[in-house]
């Protein structure tokens, strides 16, 4: 198995003001670990340039923090990008996250 070591982004909801505007406030953890699975694919979509997919599953052993937001999971880096993470398996101890698209976000 590769070694992965990267970032992972946390979403949690704010109040701007009293005003009942809310937003999301990013936090970003650097964790070490393990890709147990790589592979990407192309999704054709109503557009000129398909848009490319990864199927990637990186393993890491969570802290505390890590445990008890993984629900607030929205990004992981692997190879310099930033992709979104739609999937997140809870074998403790450990998370496996599973990468999808490029992540555009914050």
């Amino acid at each position: 198995m590769a070694k992965w070591c990267g970032k992972v982004g946390y979403a949690t909801m704010v109040e701007v003001g009293t005003s009942g505007k809310w937003k999301e406030e990013f936090t970003e953890q650097k964790y070490f670990g393990e890709v147990i699975q790589d592979s990407r694919r192309l999704q054709s979509a109503n557009q000129v340039n398909d848009d490319v997919v990864t199927l990637t599953r990186i393993s890491f052993v969570a802290d505390p923090y890590a445990l008890s937001n993984f629900h607030s999971i929205r990004y992981a880096e692997f190879m310099g990008t930033k992709w979104k993470v739609p999937s997140v398996d809870v074998q403790y101890p450990r998370l496996i996250l599973t990468l999808g698209g490029v992540y555009n976000g914050a």
